[in-house]
């Protein structure tokens, strides 16, 4: 009798069981690159790059060829750098180039990642730690592809960085000089003459030291500087004012000073813009 009770409970939970209905596995649908790619680009081209960037991102993971996935890394960036993403622009650029090290678009992506630090620089009142950071991106791309044609848009840049840096050290003279801290001012301005002598804020840089150590009666230091002054920018009103601290009675020749004529900044800012477009 038991073993036919029993027989019965094993029938019925196999009948049980034979009844359910189990769920079917259905692989996810792969969904084209192609068409992502494509509705990415529609996106960028009428400048929603938020959404045009999360396509290409989706496209990069659905592309089996390399060079379409490390193309979509790029657009991605670009489209992030379009709406001033900086830091996620700057992240995806170091994946792309972890990822894809040898693709034909690497020079763009550096170029890419140096003009982001650049423009992340704000005035020589500010934090000194961008422009740094942006020399030494613009310094390694120059080094690495000097005869590239991203080249000489950069080498303006880095003309720009290191007239802002000068002007940072100004900046800080002038306070230490406020404050009466002549040693560090002093310093700040050498400095300036050492190392950006070639920006346009060399001659200010002499003269302040030219007032400084008249000031604090080192004269023969103050006559160095501006010599120094006098024989390299006799034409400025900074000599001038230089000579008008050592001799009261001084009176300034009519040197005739050679004209070189330079290119002015904002019609070479313009032709860069239309390079890069």
């Amino acid at each position: 009798m038991n073993s036919k009770l029993f027989l019965i409970i094993i029938l019925s939970f196999l009948v049980l069981s034979c009844s359910k209905e189990y769920a079917v596995y259905e692989p996810i649908k792969k969904e084209s690159p192609y068409i992502l790619y494509k509705e990415g680009l529609d996106a960028f081209e009428r400048n929603d790059y938020f959404f045009a960037s999360k396509k290409f991102s989706q496209a990069e993971l659905n592309f089996d060829n390399i060079e379409l996935a490390a193309k979509s890394a790029i657009m991605s960036s670009f489209s992030l750098y379009g709406i001033n993403f900086y830091d996620e622009a700057k992240d995806n650029l170091s994946r792309y180039l972890k990822t894809y090290p040898s693709d034909k678009h690497v020079i763009y992506a550096n170029y890419l990642l140096a003009v982001i630090y650049f423009e992340q620089i704000s005035d020589e009142k500010k934090d000194l730690q961008p422009l740094l950071d942006a020399n030494k991106q613009i310094d390694f791309f120059l080094e690495t592809y000097p005869q590239s044609d991203y080249a000489f848009d950069l080498s303006f840049k880095k003309d720009l960085i290191i007239n802002q840096l000068a002007a940072k050290e100004l900046f800080v003279a002038k306070y230490y000089i406020s404050v009466q801290k002549w040693i560090p001012a002093i310093n700040r301005l050498k400095r300036i003459v050492n190392e950006y002598d070639k920006t346009i804020f060399i001659e200010e840089a002499l003269h302040r030291l030219v007032e400084i150590h008249y000031h604090i009666g080192l004269k023969e230091e103050a006559g160095k500087y501006a010599n120094i002054l006098g024989y390299n920018y006799n034409s400025s009103e900074w000599y001038k004012q230089s000579y008008k601290i050592l001799n009261k009675d001084y009176k300034i020749q009519n040197l005739k000073v050679e004209n070189i004529e330079t290119k002015q900044q904002k019609s070479l800012i313009q032709k860069i813009i239309k390079m890069i477009k």
